[in-house]
């Protein structure tokens, strides 16, 4: 096997470790919001890039509320974080120019949630060609552009949709 040099994943493994729900100290931190790379907040759910993503510009819709459980999350919450990914995915199509978007939420660690106590919907916008064979057998992405450039050019994208 091959060994690929990825040193954005040493804050992974050293960084800050975040007693509790990642999520909630997100949500309680609002002073915070450009260092855990926030794109928008409301009283209801905020909306945040995955620091680990699929593909650039790979975000997250969460509500507030900590809840592992969709299906008991008030219908207000849920109408509300389907007209935010509506707004997301227009960001998405129209600002980011995705050729597509995968919607998901993964319930539950047998459903594959990597944060499973705190439900979130992640908007993963496609690309032509950006799945390969180090993707689908090589069990490895490679991000082909620097994070922080494409969370400061969704964040201003942001404005327009949310």
């Amino acid at each position: 096997m091959e060994n690929l040099y990825a040193p954005w994943r040493t804050d992974y493994i050293t960084g800050e470790k975040i007693e509790g729900c990642v999520f909630c100290h997100i949500s309680k931190n609002k002073e915070l919001d450009k260092k855990h790379h926030v794109l928008y907040r409301d009283e209801i759910c905020f909306v945040v890039m995955n620091k680990y993503p699929y593909t650039p510009g790979h975000f997250m819709i969460i509500p507030h509320e900590h809840t592992d459980s969709l299906e008991n999350l008030n219908s207000e919450y849920w109408l509300h974080i389907s007209t935010l990914a509506q707004k997301g995915v227009r960001l998405l199509k129209e600002g980011f120019k995705s050729q597509g978007v995968n919607l998901g939420m993964n319930l539950g660690v047998c459903g594959g949630a990597g944060i499973a106590e705190h439900i979130h919907l992640h908007l993963v916008p496609r690309f032509p060609r950006d799945t390969n064979f180090i993707t689908a057998i090589g069990d490895s992405r490679v991000y082909s552009t620097d994070f922080e450039r494409i969370y400061k050019e969704i964040l201003e994208l942001s404005k327009d949709y949310f």
